[in-house]
């Protein structure tokens, strides 16, 4: 029995040790990405993680399987950043539009404070047309944010909105932010507006909306 579980326990090891290392990989593409800009190559990623691009494509597969990790790593932070947002101080939970402008301004800190990144995963320069999945690129994070600020919206209206229309109105809200993110970006903020601004902005749009009458 013993000798047994020695095979499955060098498997386990050795599963976990190739986890950390795309983990650090992805963290290395992160730090590249801001290093040297959302075009960054993979020659580029390969340097800063120390190590070459044989050894991060064994690991990924191919550029799009490392796109597809550093997506997820990103859609993860934002969710988490909206979660902390959206829940309130200790004194009790946000009231239901402040839950909205917690939300919204939590995905634009992220542009704010991580414009490359953002970049990186919203217009995926790493990867060549014949690489791109059809559609959206980033249809996948936007889907999975857009689930969860559907749950945030449904629990801050306490109960004033069923399921179905929750979720759309997650769906509308993201949408509605990230479109409003990528002009912001492309403008450069040429009219001096800053995250909490638009946040402000687009929480009094939505909210016009969003509260039951």
């Amino acid at each position: 029995m013993t000798s047994a579980a020695q095979p499955d326990g060098r498997r386990a090891r050795w599963d976990e040790h190739r986890l950390a290392r795309r983990r650090e990989l992805v963290e290395a593409a992160v730090a590249a990405v801001r290093e040297h800009g959302a075009a960054v190559g993979m020659d580029e990623i390969a340097a800063v993680a120390g190590t070459s691009k044989t050894v991060v494509y064994r690991h990924f597969g191919d550029r799009a399987g490392l796109y597809a990790a550093v997506a997820d790593r990103v859609d993860a932070t934002i969710i988490r950043s909206i979660t902390r947002a959206a829940g309130g101080a200790e004194a009790g939970p946000l009231p239901p539009r402040e839950v909205v402008r917690a939300a919204i301004g939590a995905y634009l800190h992220l542009v704010e404070s991580d414009p490359q990144v953002y970049r990186f995963i919203v217009n995926a320069p790493l990867l060549a047309p014949g690489e791109r999945p059809e559609g959206d690129v980033t249809a996948g994070m936007t889907g999975r944010v857009a689930e969860h600020v559907a749950r945030i919206v449904r629990d801050g209206l306490r109960g004033r909105v069923e399921e179905p229309t929750a979720r759309l109105w997650g769906v509308a809200l993201v949408g509605m932010v990230r479109a409003v993110a990528d002009a912001w970006l492309a403008e450069g903020a040429a009219d001096g507006r800053t995250a909490s601004d638009l946040a402000d902005a687009l929480t009094t749009l939505a909210w016009d909306g969003l509260s039951p009458s």
